[in-house]
């Protein structure tokens, strides 16, 4: 993606920027245009994360509140077809591993991590890593898994052999991380600590701490292509603050939605894509040397999280079952233009 010229020797008074303003449905839906709606049958309470198999075109769903994953198959059409695994204990991250072939799930309730064949999703295996494992990320130079779990750890997994081959201690549970291929740091998100923990992957450890002085409760984190600018996005309060990972500089900085969960890079249209369970997904894009907000698309309450897929071109967001007896459904919006 085009990002901002040379963002750290900008002043900040050119890059704060702030007032999310709310679109209207006309203005959202130059944005973010909503193509269908997957329903999820038989789905309860809350819905975490998602990945894609793009060899089967299928979309991995985590239900931690339904002790399920669902794989749903996106090149259906209106027949939707879903194969789903039960009997989980409140999985909250989902990954596909290609080398493996292995559908990675990553169970909070009993702290394991458990492999399905991508074939059939039939069992494949178990290791039981610790409490509260979380978020899963696929590392594509070796087919490795990373598992974010317990009071502070990042665990690297061979998905073939089901084993632990490296544990990266953390100062606390990490949350949203990301790995930047060319450089092979990660960049994790560590809430109860109030930092952004820096990892050498090869190293096996934590290089550098960035402090976040005045924000609290950073959960969502994307790294734009190419690796030089990191988005954050803190609950406490509300904001969107852009980092240069050379320097770990915050370069920008914008009030967004509350309660957010997953933010998305758009290389193709310059954008961010923040999803928040207060029902809206906020859109900001770079513009010239700043960012600015484009406006705000309307989801569901607690639709939290969310999923983009360049290659797919869309943002699926997952939207759980109402009060109101509303059913349980994943929303697929088409970016516009």
């Amino acid at each position: 993606m085009q990002l901002p010229k040379s963002p750290v020797r900008r002043s900040c008074a050119c890059l704060i920027l702030a007032g999310m303003v709310a679109a209207g449905g006309a203005r959202a839906a130059e944005l973010l245009s909503l193509e269908t709606r997957i329903p999820l049958a038989d789905v309860g309470g809350r819905i975490d994360h998602m990945a894609i198999d793009p060899v089967r075109n299928r979309l991995l769903v985590a239900e931690l509140g339904n002790r399920t994953v669902d794989a749903i198959d996106l090149a259906a059409g209106h027949s939707v077809k879903v194969k789903r695994i039960n009997g989980l204990k409140e999985p909250q991250g989902v990954g596909w591993a290609p080398q493996a072939d292995l559908v990675i799930v990553a169970n909070a309730g009993d702290g394991t991590v458990r492999f399905f064949r991508g074939e059939d999703l039939a069992p494949a295996g178990m290791l039981r890593l610790g409490d509260d494992a979380d978020n899963v990320r696929i590392d594509p130079a070796n087919g490795r898994a990373i598992v974010g779990y317990g009071n502070g750890g990042l665990a690297v997994i061979d998905p073939a052999q089901h084993a632990k081959i490296a544990d990266i201690r953390l100062a606390a549970h990490p949350e949203s991380f990301q790995l930047d291929g060319t450089t092979g740091r990660v960049f994790a998100n560590v809430p109860d600590a109030r930092q952004i923990a820096v990892v050498d992957l090869a190293a096996r450890k934590q290089i550098a701490t960035w402090s976040t002085p005045g924000l609290r409760s950073n959960f969502a984190m994307a790294l734009a292509e190419g690796g030089a600018l990191l988005a954050v996005v803190f609950r406490s309060p509300a904001k969107l603050v852009l980092y240069d990972t050379k320097s770990g500089a915050a370069v920008a900085s914008l009030d967004t939605c509350h309660d957010a969960d997953d933010v998305f890079f758009d290389g193709k249209r310059g954008r961010l894509y923040i999803s928040c369970g207060e029902g809206v997904v906020d859109v900001v894009a770079a513009d010239g040397s700043a960012w600015r907000s484009l406006g705000r698309v309307e989801t569901s309450s607690g639709a939290r999280t969310s999923l983009f897929v360049p290659e797919r071109d869309r943002l699926y967001v997952a939207a759980r079952a109402g009060l109101l007896g509303s059913e349980a459904a994943i929303l697929v919006f088409r970016p516009v233009p």
